[in-house]
C-alpha cells in the first residue's frame, strides 16, 4: 500500500513478447520521405509528407514508428518551425481493431522533452504506456528514444494521442481509430463512408514562449490566431482561403464524422448549416442516438455523429464551422473557423452559415449535454457502480499565487494566476509517479494526503472568499483496488465562474448527475441517473456547477485527473489517484519496460 516504504511487492511476472522490429526506426536521420495525399484530411488539393511504416501481423501487432522532427509550416501567411510526427500536421491517423496490439516507437529529435498520451486508452495495469511526463514516465528527451506497448482492450471506438509535455500538444496530435472486432458492427446501420475531423488552434508565436511568458508574469497568457480544421484555419481569416478544408461528400449518403477536440484552451460549438447531426458516440462509448443542430465538445472529448447528406441539395456547397464557448473573465479567441462541406466545386466565400449559439450560452451547453444516455443494453451494458465504498468532494477552480516581492506581477490585484482542486495546486514532481510507487520510494517525491473534500468551505458559486491563494503539493488519493467511488466535482466562482473539462487518466467513468449552484449531499443524489448514465473519459464541470461521477478503481497504478484547458493545466489544476495493486496476479501493475526514460 502506499502508506509504507519497502521492496516491491510481487507483480506480473513478464511483459508482452517483443514486438516485430521496426527497421526504419533505427534510420537516423529516416529514409528519405515520400509525398502522399492525407489519410483522413479528405481533401484533394493538400498532401502530406509520411515516414509512417504500419505492419499487420498474424499476431494482430501494429507496428508504428514515430519520429518527432521540427518541420516549417505556414497558416495565415506565417511560416514558423513547430514539432510534428512524421513531418506531418495533425499528426498521423493510427488506425487498430479492438484486441489489437499497438507499438509505438517514438524517436525525439527536437531540443524539447516530450511524451505522449493514449487519450482513453485504459492502459490496463500498464501505466508505463500512458505518457504524462512525471506521472508514469520522465519524459523522452532529445536524441533518445522510447516504445509505448500496449493491447488496446475492451474498447472501441474513436480516442486520439497527443504530447502531454507542457503546450505541445498544439501541435503534435492526431485521431486513434479504434475499429470493433471483425465479427462485430456498429449498434447502427454502416456508414457509406467515416472521417476524422479534429478541431485545434493556431498560434503565430511560438507557443512555448507563450506558456512562459505567463508563467513568469503571472498573467492569462495571450490567447490563438485561429481555430482549424485538420489544422487549416479556413476562408474567415486573413490569408487562409487557401488553407481550407474540404469534405466531399456525395447526395443522399450517410457519413460518420469523427470528432475530436483537440484545440488547447477552448470548447467549441460546431454545426453544419442545412444539415442535421445524430450523436451515437462520445469518448469511444455508444449511447442512445440523438440528433441536433448544433453541438459542443471540449478539450479531449470525442464525438461520433452521422451525418446524412442531402437528395436534392440547394446549393453546392455549405459551411462547417466551429466558435468558442466560454464564460471566462478574461480575454479569448472570439473567432469563427469555417470548412466546407462539398457537393459539387464552389468559392468558399458566400456559403450558407450555421447558426452558432453565442459564445457565453450556456442554457444552449446544458440542453445539448443532457441528451447523453449509455445504451445500456445487453451487448452494451452500463456497469456503473450502484454500491459506493468512497465519497469524495473537489472543488475545481481557479486561485492566485502572491506576487514575488521583487517582481510586479499581472494577475488579479497584482497576484499571479493559480489553478486548484480542493486548494491544492498540484507540484510537478522531479520524478515519474508511477516509477515511485512501484519501487516504494514516496519520501520526497509525493504525499498520500490529497483533501478528499474542501479544506475550507464557502458559497462555491456565491461570494468567493476574501483569500484566494492556493497550497502547492505533489499530493494523491491512494485508493484500494475495487473501491468503487463516486466523485462530485463542484465549481467555483474564484476569479470568475467558468466550465472545467476534466479528463482521468486510465480510466471511464459514469456521469450520474450534474446541476448548477452548490451540490446538496441530501436532495441531488436521490435524481442520479443510475439506470443508463452516459459513460466518458472526460466530463465538463459546468459553469457555477457541479458533476457527479462514479467509477470503478480496478486498474492499478498512478492515474492523473486534469483540467484539459492546458493553461489551467499549467497552472496547476491536476491531482494523481494512486491505485494499489490487486490480490491476485493479473490485478497487480506490470513491470516497468527495460527503455523506460530517466529524468
Amino acid at each position: 500500500m502506499v502508506s509504507g516504504e519497502g521492496t516491491p511487492p510481487p507483480h506480473a511476472p513478464s511483459s508482452p513478447s517483443p514486438p516485430p522490429s521496426c527497421s526504419p526506426c533505427r534510420a537516423s536521420p529516416p529514409a528519405t520521405p515520400t509525398t502522399t495525399r492525407s489519410t483522413y484530411a479528405h481533401d484533394e488539393h493538400r498532401t502530406v509528407r509520411s515516414y509512417t511504416m504500419q505492419v499487420r501481423s498474424p499476431m494482430h501487432v501494429v507496428l508504428i514508428c514515430a519520429q518527432v522532427r521540427m518541420t516549417n509550416v505556414t497558416r495565415l501567411c506565417v511560416t514558423k518551425s513547430i514539432p510534428t510526427v512524421n513531418g506531418q500536421f495533425p499528426g498521423p491517423k493510427l488506425t487498430v481493431r479492438e484486441g489489437d496490439r499497438l507499438v509505438v516507437k517514438v524517436h525525439n529529435h527536437i531540443n524539447y522533452n516530450v511524451s505522449f498520451h493514449w487519450h482513453g486508452v485504459r492502459q490496463l495495469r500498464n501505466g508505463w504506456a500512458d505518457g504524462p511526463s512525471y506521472i508514469t514516465q520522465c519524459p523522452i528527451q532529445g536524441g533518445q528514444s522510447y516504445v509505448y506497448d500496449f493491447t488496446v482492450t475492451g474498447q472501441h471506438g474513436t480516442l486520439w494521442w497527443h504530447a502531454h509535455f507542457s503546450w505541445l500538444r498544439v501541435h503534435l496530435y492526431g485521431p486513434l481509430v479504434i475499429l470493433p472486432k471483425r465479427a462485430e458492427g456498429y449498434p447502427f446501420p454502416r456508414p457509406y463512408k467515416e472521417v476524422p475531423i479534429l478541431f485545434g488552434e493556431w498560434f503565430n508565436a511560438d507557443t512555448e514562449a507563450v506558456i512562459n511568458q505567463a508563467l513568469q508574469t503571472g498573467g492569462g497568457p495571450n490567447v490563438s490566431d485561429a481555430y482549424t480544421f485538420n489544422g487549416l484555419p479556413g476562408p474567415t481569416y486573413n490569408c487562409s482561403a487557401q488553407d481550407t478544408y474540404k469534405l466531399k461528400v456525395k447526395p443522399g449518403r450517410t457519413y460518420m464524422l469523427r470528432l475530436i477536440n483537440s484545440a488547447l484552451n477552448d470548447e467549441l460549438f460546431f454545426g453544419i448549416a442545412n444539415h442535421t447531426l445524430t450523436v451515437v458516440e462520445a469518448d469511444a462509448n455508444y449511447v442512445k442516438p440523438f440528433t441536433v443542430q448544433t453541438l459542443v465538445i471540449s478539450p479531449g472529448q470525442t464525438m461520433n455523429v452521422l451525418l446524412t447528406t442531402a437528395s436534392n441539395p440547394a446549393s453546392p456547397a455549405y459551411a462547417m464551422a466551429i466558435s468558442p464557448y466560454t464564460n471566462t473573465q478574461g480575454t479569448f479567441d472570439n473567432t469563427t473557423a469555417v470548412a466546407v462541406l462539398e457537393y459539387a466545386p464552389a468559392p468558399a466565400g458566400n456559403l450558407p452559415l450555421p447558426a452558432l449559439p453565442l459564445y457565453n450560452d450556456t442554457g444552449a451547453v446544458t440542453n445539448f449535454s443532457r441528451n447523453f444516455r449509455s445504451l445500456a443494453s445487453a451487448q452494451y451494458p452500463a456497469r456503473v457502480p450502484l454500491a459506493v465504498d468512497r465519497h469524495l468532494l473537489f472543488t475545481v477552480g481557479l486561485g492566485t499565487d502572491p506576487c514575488p516581492s521583487n517582481q510586479t506581477c499581472q494577475g488579479p490585484n497584482g497576484t499571479k494566476f493559480a489553478a486548484s482542486i480542493n486548494n491544492n495546486s498540484f507540484f510537478r514532481p522531479r520524478t515519474a509517479l508511477l516509477e515511485a510507487h512501484y519501487q516504494r520510494r514516496y519520501a520526497g517525491v509525493l504525499l498520500a494526503n490529497f483533501p478528499t473534500t474542501p479544506p475550507h468551505p464557502f458559497n462555491y458559486t456565491g461570494t468567493p472568499p476574501n483569500n484566494t491563494f492556493v497550497q502547492h503539493g505533489t499530493r494523491v488519493v491512494p485508493l484500494r483496488f475495487n473501491t468503487s467511488v463516486e466523485l462530485v466535482l463542484q465549481g467555483t466562482s474564484i476569479q470568475g465562474a467558468e466550465s472545467h473539462p476534466l479528463h482521468l487518466h486510465g480510466y471511464n467513468f459514469f456521469v450520474v448527475g450534474e446541476g448548477f449552484g452548490n451540490f446538496d449531499p441530501v436532495n441531488d443524489p436521490p435524481r442520479y441517473n443510475l439506470a443508463d448514465p452516459v459513460e466518458r473519459n472526460t466530463i465538463s464541470v459546468p459553469t457555477a456547477g457541479w458533476v457527479a461521477v462514479r467509477f470503478l478503481a480496478d486498474n492499478p497504478g498512478v492515474w492523473l485527473m486534469h483540467c484539459h484547458f492546458d493553461v489551467h493545466l499549467s497552472w496547476g489544476l491536476s491531482m494523481a489517484w494512486l491505485v494499489n495493486d490487486g490480490p491476485l496476479p493479473n490485478q497487480k501493475m506490470l513491470p516497468p519496460p527495460s527503455d523506460l526514460p530517466k529524468c
